[in-house]
């Protein structure tokens, strides 16, 4: 049984408008929703990147049944790990329990604009221990004293925050991230169906947690306007997450991307109005195993719409193919 969810994607999407697609994504039946947590959109025609943690204080009191997640959260560089938690706390308490925090190890594209350099991927995989550490010893109450190889904390401690914690989600992307984190984390984020991805961090974890993937989709009337939408704003993605992390900026993004064609984007994201085919487009995710899928619709204008249809006709497809999850929030193991 899997669980389907809603992305409130900042990059496309001013914040009145997210938080009003929140509202709407809850009606339409989302178990769950995601946001993305950026500085930059990755490419300047997506035109949008409003402040993730303003929009979620709004979210969570907007809404009322839905799960709530950061898709992620980079918390080594643009934000001390000691103020990760205190969001995380507050929103979780906003939210009535209903939020997660998704971390990962960020990207270039967001992280650079505090003038600190891009560290390499082996120092980046460094701060994100450390700052996991301390953000979970926070949650967990009392005053933290820390001296790392990369942060200090001095007598820091959380005043608000819900008394059973916030579940932390770390992002994975091969054997050595997941062996790295599934033993520390409460679930998992991953953008790749990879089987191995899942049986390997069930092992590691030594439980069977939640595992949260993300497929983009181009829902629209027009199969055309669709694709062309979807190549003019997702075409990002063609370079992979190695290669994504390390861009600095939305040019970069431009020229990396600059002989990815149409059909090259339509050939991975479903495009058009046919409701099978995003039905299908969810599949691997849900044959690898992953127990949550969170639906990105391409373009901010086609919300409203793409909402409506998803109420109407996707939801109810994609349970009657893949089933109703029992427990559709994202909830890990207790600590």
């Amino acid at each position: 049984m899997t669980s389907f969810g809603y992305t409130l994607m900042t990059e496309q999407r001013g914040p009145r408008d997210l938080v009003a697609d929140a509202v709407a994504a809850e009606r339409a039946g989302f178990d769950f929703e995601v946001m993305s947590d950026h500085y930059f959109p990755w490419l300047d025609e997506m035109g949008h990147a409003p402040y993730a943690w303003s929009v979620l204080g709004a979210v969570a009191t907007a809404t009322e049944r839905v799960g709530l997640m950061t898709y992620v959260t980079c918390p080594i560089m643009r934000y001390h790990p000691a103020v990760v938690a205190q969001k995380a706390a507050t929103v979780a308490l906003l939210s009535s329990g209903r939020f997660t925090l998704g971390l990962g190890s960020g990207e270039n594209l967001n992280e650079h604009v505090v003038g600190r350099g891009w560290p390499t991927a082996d120092v980046r995989q460094e701060m994100l221990d450390e700052a996991v550490a301390i953000i979970r010893e926070l949650l967990a109450g009392g005053y933290v004293t820390y001296e790392g190889k990369h942060y200090r904390v001095d007598s820091a401690k959380l005043w608000d925050r819900p008394e059973d914690g916030v579940p932390l989600a770390l992002a994975v992307s091969g054997a050595q991230s997941v062996n790295r984190y599934a033993p520390v984390a409460d679930a998992m984020v991953a953008v790749e169906p990879l089987p191995d991805l899942v049986e390997g961090w069930d092992r590691a974890a030594g439980a069977d947690l939640p595992k949260i993937g993300q497929q983009p989709i181009s829902w629209g009337p027009d199969t055309d306007a669709a694709v062309e939408r979807a190549h003019s704003l997702f075409r990002w993605f063609a370079g992979g997450w190695k290669v994504n992390a390390e861009l600095p900026g939305t040019a970069g993004f431009a020229a990396a991307t600059q002989f990815v064609r149409k059909e090259d984007v339509a050939s991975a994201i479903a495009c058009g109005p046919d409701v099978s085919a995003h039905v299908e487009a969810v599949r691997p995710f849900v044959e690898a195993g992953f127990t949550h899928v969170a639906l990105v619709e391409v373009g901010g204008e086609m919300q409203p719409d793409f909402l409506e249809f998803a109420r109407t006709e996707l939801l109810p497809a994609l349970r009657e193919e893949y089933g109703e999850a029992k427990a559709p929030a994202i909830a890990g193991r207790a600590r």
